[in-house]
This record gives structure tokens, C-alpha cells and sequence, in this order.
């Protein structure tokens, strides 16, 4: 394949990225939500991941859902959406697929739900499909699939039958062998994966001596999070590399040194989240420095940068 002429551009599971940039699930509503804004436009991300959609609709975890932290937030929104049919019928003929790439992002409580939801995206104008695996599982005493290496094998293996399109595996931090969990998901049928999903916290009211999070229980996302993120990327992409599966890195990215932080640790791309909340615009700003980054150091396009990482000991390979 010829390499494009934008240094920026990058080829993700067979689909043209004009930017390292995605935007992440939970934080741009169904794709529209920022694009009333002055100045934004989807244009500058190689792709969009649309709000956790389940089978039936959902009305989220009681108030509070969303508490801000020192270098971050906490979050339990509880996967609030329309269901499927309602995302696929009257919220995916509004997108304008000609901006960007598209990314579903599937959820639910049984291994059934996954490849419901799965099949009937399967046969719909999205893209890609993003599979969180980080919900707990109804039937097996609310364990979350992603951190049981055979849950998370079993559901990639069930959503692999049920679609064609790229299917993105997104791991948790939260189990004891990220590395060990992506190998097996890769043996089931993963084409990519997304590293990571937020950390679990907690805030607390010390007035009534309740948790601050209606659910008791948050995720944590935001700059806190960047140096676990980076970490799990790493190993996650030693497991990769030998069968050039992708990885969307993510977690804390504010500027364009963290996300190139996260490319020269092994992503091929970079998620975006948090940050939007205090700063719609920031993706025109990491584009840009990242281009900047190129020129300097003389590379002639940003897939050079992925996978970079020379451990200490090793010999350097910076110009």
C-alpha cells in the first residue's frame, strides 16, 4: 500500500484513519454531540466510538454519576442509552460516515446480549466494532467478563461469529495478567484492542459518611491514570506485535506529548476522552504537535513512532 501523503494518516484493521486520534466511548454521546460546537469538527479524528449501546434501552445508575478528582473523575454512568435498534434506525442515518470512521461499542450482562447486539451491527453502516468487556456478567455473580481470561475469550469468540467488520477487544486494568488476557483474546478472533478501560474507585462524603457515587463505585479516568495506562500498553503490545494487532492506547492524554507517549509505548492510536470535557478543541492542538514531533525528528509518518519504546539497556535508537 502506498503511504499516504498526511504524516498523520495510519491504516487501522484495513480502515483509513486520517488522524492517530479517537474519540472515546462514553464521552461524544452517539457522535453528535460535540459537533455544535465552534471550532470542532469529527474531521480531526481518524475515528469516533459511540456511547455503550446495549440490547434494550437503559436509564444508567442513580445520581451521582460523575464526581471530578484532583487529576481526573470518577464515573457510573451505568451504560444509559436508546438500545441498539434505536442507535442503528435513528441515530446512525444522521452521522456523516464521509468525516470519519465510525466505531460501534457493544455491551451487555450475558454472553447472549454480546452477540445480539453484535449481529445486528453487523448489518449496519458502522465501521468497526468496539467490544466492552468490562460489564459485569448477570450470570456468574456479577463478575466483569474482562478480568476472567476465559469470559473474555468467550465473548470475543461469540462476537467474532457474529460479524465480519473489525472487532476491538477493550481490556481492563483491573486483572492480574493483562498481557496473558489479551493473548487469549487474540486467539479467539480479536482484530484489535483498546488499553485500557478506567480503573475502579471510590469517592467519599465525610459529612453523611456515604460514597459520593450513587453507585457506590466509579470509573477512574483522566491524567491519574496515564502512567497504569502506558504500562499496560507496553505489555499488551509485546503480546501484539508478532501478530500485527493494533492497539488503541488511551487513558489521560491531555497533550501531544502524552499521546505520543503512548505510540512510542506500542499504539497505533491514540483515545481521547477526559480531556474533551475541559477542552473541545484539544484534538486540532495534538495534531499538531504530533506533526511537529515528526518534522523535528525527521519521520515521515506517525506509524514510524509506534512501537518505538527502547527499554533502558537497550540501545538507543533516537536520532
Amino acid at each position: 500500500m502506498t503511504q499516504s501523503t498526511n504524516p498523520l494518516a495510519i491504516e487501522f484493521c484495513g480502515m483509513p484513519f486520517d488522524s492517530p486520534l479517537v474519540l472515546l466511548s462514553g464521552c461524544v454521546g452517539f457522535g453528535e454531540e460535540y459537533t455544535r460546537i465552534q471550532g470542532f469538527s469529527n474531521r480531526d479524528v481518524g475515528a469516533i466510538c459511540l456511547k455503550g449501546t446495549t440490547l434494550a434501552p437503559r436509564l444508567g445508575n442513580p445520581a451521582h454519576r460523575v464526581y471530578e478528582t484532583p487529576m481526573g473523575m470518577l464515573n457510573a454512568i451505568g451504560l444509559q442509552n436508546p438500545g441498539v435498534d434505536h442507535v442503528i434506525n435513528t441515530i446512525l442515518p444522521g452521522l456523516d460516515f464521509s468525516e470519519t470512521r465510525f466505531i460501534a461499542n457493544v455491551s451487555g450482562s450475558t454472553i447472549e446480549e454480546y452477540y445480539e447486539v453484535t449481529r445486528r451491527f453487523d448489518d449496519s453502516a458502522i465501521d468497526a466494532i468496539e467490544i466492552n468487556i468490562s460489564c459485569p456478567n448477570v450470570k456468574e455473580g456479577g463478575v466483569a467478563f474482562g478480568n476472567d481470561p476465559d469470559m473474555s475469550a468467550r465473548v470475543v469468540e461469540i462476537c467474532r461469529k457474529a460479524t465480519n467488520k473489525p472487532l476491538i477487544t477493550k481490556l481492563s486494568p483491573n486483572q492480574t495478567d493483562i498481557a496473558g488476557n489479551a493473548r487469549r483474546c487474540i486467539a479467539a478472533g480479536t482484530d484489535a484492542f483498546a488499553v485500557i478501560n478506567t480503573l475502579m474507585g471510590m469517592a467519599v462524603d465525610i459529612e453523611t459518611r456515604r460514597p459520593i457515587i450513587g453507585n457506590n463505585q466509579g470509573g477512574l479516568s483522566g491524567p491519574a491514570i496515564k502512567p497504569i495506562a502506558l504500562l499496560k500498553v507496553h505489555q499488551v503490545h509485546q503480546v501484539c506485535r508478532e501478530h500485527g494487532i493494533p492497539i488503541i492506547g488511551q487513558g489521560g492524554v491531555t497533550s501531544a506529548t502524552d499521546a505520543l507517549e503512548f505510540l512510542i509505548a506500542g499504539a497505533s492510536a491514540v483515545g481521547v476522552g477526559t480531556a474533551l470535557f475541559y477542552d473541545p478543541l484539544i484534538c486540532k492542538k495534538l495534531n499538531e504537535g504530533i506533526q511537529e514531533y515528526l518534522v523535528r525528528h525527521q519521520l515521515p509518518h506517525v506509524g514510524a513512532l509506534t512501537g518505538s519504546l527502547q527499554l533502558n539497556g537497550q540501545p538507543s535508537a533516537c536520532p
